[in-house]
């Protein structure tokens, strides 16, 4: 297969559960380039959450933030941005808090919080490498909330707030897990998917020519409109359904050994 574009995840993905970029995986991101594939990285993270990869990974083309809400530049500079219409927002939130359900708010460049010592907010500190902004009403925020992020450690709980949401909020907002730990609701009519198509028409890449990888629900998105569609090992099995090919986990670099062997080998043969 003729890939010019890979789009890969980035958590659960490109970096490992300590959330680190492998030798390996920056190597197999260089000798993309090196054969003349492009790259570039779609993720729920806000774009602060992007920071440490630019300059490891060389980015040079547009990013996708908040699971393709917003687009933004290697520098983080905005390119385009999308909101959660504000009562869908509301209803959202006050959904999760009824269901005893940690929400966090994603809003004027800030991670906003009622409470910095629940559970999983460290892990998204060295995740973001960013420290939230501690708010006593997130109420004030939902007329440009961008994502939002209901946090539980209940799986089962938080399945059916997915489900019920996705229900009542209709096509009003995306609603889907990133992480079995995160649920999050993101603007109406765009998507991972819809930024991989985007990046394609700038660089007058045709979608069977892009090269996709991930390992969550949000991921299938993208699958959905590339010509090859790679699974890791760690992913759920309806994401691997979804997909063309399954690789390693990303602990075992599945990311670098995908490039290798789909992508890389692929264009030797060519």
């Amino acid at each position: 297969m003729d890939i010019a574009l890979v789009v890969s995840d980035v958590d659960g993905t490109l970096v490992t559960t300590e959330k680190r970029l492998t030798p390996a995986s920056i190597d197999a991101v260089r000798r993309l380039s090196a054969v003349g594939i492009r790259f570039t990285i779609a993720s729920s993270r806000p774009p602060a959450g992007f920071r440490p990869l630019v300059e490891p990974l060389n980015l040079r083309l547009p990013i996708g933030a908040f699971n393709g809400g917003s687009i933004v530049s290697p520098d983080l500079v905005p390119l385009s941005q999308a909101s959660i219409p504000e009562h869908a927002a509301r209803q959202a939130v006050e959904s999760l808090l009824r269901a005893g359900i940690d929400v966090w708010v994603f809003a004027d460049g800030f991670w906003n919080l009622r409470d910095p010592g629940a559970p999983y907010t460290d892990l998204e500190r060295r995740t973001l490498g960013i420290e939230p902004r501690v708010v006593g009403d997130l109420g004030t925020l939902l007329r440009s909330a961008q994502k939002i992020v209901g946090v539980s450690g209940v799986a089962d709980g938080l399945a059916r707030a997915e489900s019920s949401l996705s229900e009542a909020l209709g096509g009003e907002a995306n609603v889907g897990r990133s992480q079995a730990y995160y649920l999050d609701i993101t603007p109406p009519g765009v998507s991972k998917g819809s930024f991989v198509l985007d990046v394609g028409r700038r660089l007058g890449i045709a979608p069977e020519r892009i090269a996709t990888i991930g390992d969550a629900a949000n991921d299938k998105a993208m699958f959905a409109v590339s010509g090859l569609a790679i699974a890791m090992g760690n992913a759920t099995p309806d994401v691997k359904a979804a997909a063309t090919s399954v690789t390693a986990s990303n602990d075992d670099d599945g990311f670098a050994r995908a490039i290798e062997r789909f992508v890389l080998a692929s264009a030797s043969a060519s």
